[in-house]
């Protein structure tokens, strides 16, 4: 029998998940959480086999909580099920060591099948996210121009970044219109948006 603690905070589709996995005979659903600072601790005490674990949690994502978990309990597989198929959730994924990595619109049956692979240690990667995450690339900002998009993606304006970074106005513009040509994109507020699907933001 393995053993599942499932970490999903929308309740409708936890049940779901939960009457899905009951009807296979070798896997029983032993916990349900609905926060990620509340995985770690549960597995502790109910000793999973595999963690199904959304990345949107309220409390801690689920990709920081399955970096814990595997710290804290490595004999517990991780498979992240997630509706964010994007190429950099799934290199943050890889980088806390998961197991495997599905989205929830894949068919019923992958998920039982994707828990049964994990459980052994095998990983589990849906393969048109693998090749769009290998064709996406390395991050191509330099630390410097991630931190002052993530400024500017928080809403801070090119006078308040020069500011706290001890730069000059010019210079802070210049690193968001290096950041924008270099990520192909058409004005700030795009390079944010393909900074964050890429995972470098």
């Amino acid at each position: 029998m393995i053993r599942i603690l499932l970490a999903e905070d929308m309740h409708m589709v936890r049940g779901a998940l939960v009457a899905l996995l009951s009807l296979e005979d070798d896997l029983k659903v032993v916990a349900e959480v609905e926060r990620g600072d509340h995985i770690v601790r549960t597995a502790l005490d109910c000793d999973p086999d595999v963690a199904i674990i959304d990345v949107d949690l309220p409390g801690l994502d689920g990709l920081s909580a399955a970096a814990l978990l595997a710290e804290q309990l490595p004999s517990c597989r991780t498979l992240i099920l997630t509706s964010l198929g994007r190429p950099g959730t799934l290199r943050k994924a890889l980088a806390a060591q998961v197991g495997g990595f599905l989205l929830k619109d894949a068919p019923p049956d992958r998920l039982a099948d994707a828990v049964r692979e994990v459980s052994v240690g095998r990983r589990v990667i849906d393969p048109q996210l693998a090749l769009a995450a290998f064709d996406n690339g390395e991050n191509p900002l330099t630390p410097r121009e991630v931190e002052v998009l993530r400024m500017a993606a928080d809403g801070a304006e090119a006078a308040e970044i020069a500011g706290r970074l001890f730069l000059s106005v010019g210079t802070v513009r210049n690193y968001l219109t290096t950041v924008v040509s270099k990520l192909n994109a058409r004005n700030r507020v795009d390079a944010i948006r393909v900074a964050r699907e890429s995972g470098w933001l």
